[in-house]
């Protein structure tokens, strides 16, 4: 059964998480009969953004509903410029929020951010952490989680765990990649055979080799093995091939890379940063520290090794919390919430003038 077009506005660059995501949704829509139109795949900011309204516009015709991304800094300005021409296209558009940052971004420009998000049909979440902290900008804001194809991520339980660690990021300060080898100098001297496989884009040029540099400071460049980016088929080998997952992110939301750890039993070590502490539970299905803390990171590492029971509990309980974002749980919701904005159903909020409403309730004018 064909369905309505969808126009989906985010980033679809090769070989990075987001692109995974906007690809995989494109796909299980297309699969399920709704005609997809995907924008973008371009890099430079500015082609990025022309692509992105042009292909808004000019493929009007060719969708009923828009599905557009929606990120702090920069991307913020995509949104807003994507969405002004939606509306004047007359087409009804669902946004979905994205990124740890974006609560701070929304404290700096609150009418920006409320302007935004309440001329939307929808709005959606992938967190409960960004949910909650988006909702004085509109309180109805929709839990809807980044999905995993779960059946590519083969289970493994950890009951007796090697210190191998696995670090799966870009390299960016926001990440704090430089965490990572210093959990592996604090365990060097009584974990003798601690090693360390951090994988990633170098997304802050340099990133890595300051990641690089720092380890043989730090006397460990032997336990340590810098990679780069792995295509999306390979990372659940590239994680089995550890037992222990180092999230070291100094601002975080519902990182997929986590999901993914989770899916595969790996033992996951986390800081306690932004969403983190809102998708796992410390001892349940995680252990989390504090950012930018070695010394309780390398911890962490020792318990999952020694203390009787922790690392099998965790490793079962994570799978457990993954199985929470298969595709075949959160594909039927996005597609009610496309369906109910196809026909149009929004209310109008406080504050909403309602023009916005009304004007995507008329018809298109013929052309």
């Amino acid at each position: 059964m064909v369905k309505a077009g969808v126009l989906l506005v985010g980033n679809f660059l090769r070989a990075t998480n987001a692109h995974a995501l906007g690809e995989d949704l494109r796909a299980h829509l297309d699969d399920r009969g709704w005609r997809t139109v995907t924008t973008s795949a371009r890099r430079a900011a500015l082609a990025r953004l022309a692509d992105m309204v042009g292909t808004a516009w000019r493929r009007r015709g060719d969708y009923a509903v828009a599905q557009v991304n929606v990120y702090s800094g920069r991307a913020f300005l995509w949104a807003e410029a994507v969405c002004a021409t939606l509306r004047l296209a007359r087409k009804p558009y669902i946004l979905s929020l994205h990124g740890g940052n974006l609560p701070r971004f929304a404290r700096r420009w609150p009418r920006r951010t409320r302007r935004l998000l309440r001329r939307a049909v929808a709005v959606t979440a992938p967190s409960p952490y960004l949910r909650e902290h988006m909702r004085p900008y509109r309180g109805d804001v929709q839990l809807l989680p980044n999905p995993l194809e779960l059946a590519d991520y083969a289970f493994v339980a950890r009951p007796a765990p090697r210190p191998r660690l696995v670090w799966l990021r870009a390299f960016h300060a926001v990440y704090d990649p430089g965490l990572a080898p210093r959990v592996v100098a604090e365990l060097a001297a009584d974990v003798p055979d601690v090693a360390l496989r951090m994988i990633g884009p170098d997304a802050e040029p340099g990133s890595r080799a300051a990641t690089a540099a720092l380890a043989r400071t730090l006397g460990v460049a032997d336990r340590v093995t810098l990679l780069d980016k792995v295509p999306k088929r390979e990372v659940p080998a590239a994680l089995q091939r550890g037992d222990i997952f180092l999230n070291t992110a100094r601002v975080d939301n519902t990182p997929v890379c986590v999901l993914e750890a989770l899916a595969c039993g790996l033992c996951v070590v986390s800081t306690n940063v932004g969403g983190m502490p809102y998708l796992l539970r410390h001892e349940h299905d995680a252990l989390l520290v504090p950012p930018g803390d070695p010394v309780a990171m390398a911890g962490a590492v020792r318990r999952l090794l020694h203390e009787p029971g922790l690392a099998e509990r965790l490793s079962r309980n994570g799978r457990r919390t993954a199985e929470q974002f298969a595709w075949d749980r959160v594909l039927p919701r996005w597609e009610a919430l496309l369906t109910a904005a196809v026909h149009r159903v929004h209310r109008v909020h406080p504050g909403d003038t309602g023009r916005e409403t009304r004007a995507a309730a008329r018809p298109a004018r013929p052309r």
